[in-house]
């Protein structure tokens, strides 16, 4: 890759993003905040890596604008700095199958929150949702929202299947406040990407955790039981006990991002104490005689709804190119 020009230390800063909508940056600097644009040569170089996301943290430069003068862009983004982290999944349609979209970078955990009605929750997607974040080394802790309406009987019972397998559950409502506290705590001294589909009551749980952010939050549709998308801008936020949270666009598409099968049985945690003692070594726990893991779901060591969830991944993940 071709180094970008340098230019005078004066008209550089460096900072992270943390609002990104529709090209326009807003990068956080320890001069304050300035609006930027990817720059062109910059953006012909990355198309196959992926632009700049949510949480990158990038060096600027900033543009000429005449003595007294503002305008609604302020620099260009010239250099992306690597990232520590990301949580990546494939890019969206039908040209997403090698293509790659980072939903946040630069996140130490993903918070993955799911209604107990009104959407139906859909635990196959939560499953998704974890193994991804396993695959991108990043910690998850589990939301169930709206317990006021009263969760089904089956999805208790699997919360408690992922709290055996060490992944934090909070039960919240923001009409009772239940879980409030507990989300708050699991979010301090952290930079979390809060994720799921629309409709759960992200941003109304993120409003009630800190006080004046005041996002938008919108009403499920009974007739489809679908939410509409109520946050459209992706942003990084502050929150007063330390840590910053992205509260991102409800996600109806999470396909993996260019993952092969050792790395998806291994994103799910339950499974390793059983992955090398199967009898072939390049078992894919679907079929093969000697498998461990098929044993372990046989004596309920390990939860049959899981591993049904991994052979559908399985199925779905492309592989990675030769």
């Amino acid at each position: 890759m071709t180094s970008p020009p340098s230019v005078p230390p004066a008209r550089e800063r460096t900072g992270r993003v943390i609002r990104a909508q529709s090209g326009f940056y807003t990068v956080e600097t320890d001069a304050g905040p300035v609006v930027a644009v990817l720059r062109g040569l910059l953006k012909r170089e990355r198309r196959q890596e992926g632009l700049v996301a949510l949480g990158d943290d990038v060096r600027v430069q900033l543009l000429d604008l005449p003595a007294g003068e503002t305008g609604p862009v302020e620099a260009s983004i010239v250099e992306i700095l690597p990232r520590r982290s990301a949580l990546v999944r494939r890019a969206p349609g039908p040209k997403g199958a090698w293509a790659q979209d980072v939903v946040v970078a630069n996140i130490d955990q993903m918070v993955a929150v799911f209604a107990a009605r009104q959407p139906t929750p859909h635990l196959r997607m939560l499953d998704r949702f974890l193994a991804i974040a396993e695959i991108d080394e990043l910690d998850s802790v589990i939301v169930l929202n709206k317990v006021d309406l009263g969760a089904p009987p089956d999805v208790d019972a699997a919360l408690d299947v992922y709290a055996r397998i060490g992944y934090p559950v909070i039960r919240a409502s923001v009409r009772s406040g239940e879980g409030v506290d507990a989300l708050r705590a699991a979010l301090v001294g952290r930079i979390s990407a809060v994720v799921g589909p629309s409709g759960v009551g992200k941003s109304s749980l993120l409003n009630a955790v800190e006080p004046g952010l005041a996002l938008q939050t919108g009403e499920v549709s009974e007739s489809v039981d679908k939410g509409r998308h109520t946050t459209r801008v992706g942003e990084l936020h502050p929150l007063a006990g330390g840590g910053k949270v992205a509260d991102t666009p409800g996600l109806r598409e999470l396909g993996m991002w260019d993952v092969d099968p050792g790395e998806l049985e291994w994103a799910f945690v339950e499974f390793r104490p059983f992955l090398n003692t199967c009898r072939f070594y390049d078992c894919t726990h679907v079929h093969e005689p000697g498998c461990a893991v098929r044993a372990a779901v046989e004596t309920g060591a390990v939860s049959a709804a899981r591993h049904e969830s991994y052979v559908a991944l399985l199925q779905d993940a492309p592989r990675r190119r030769p």
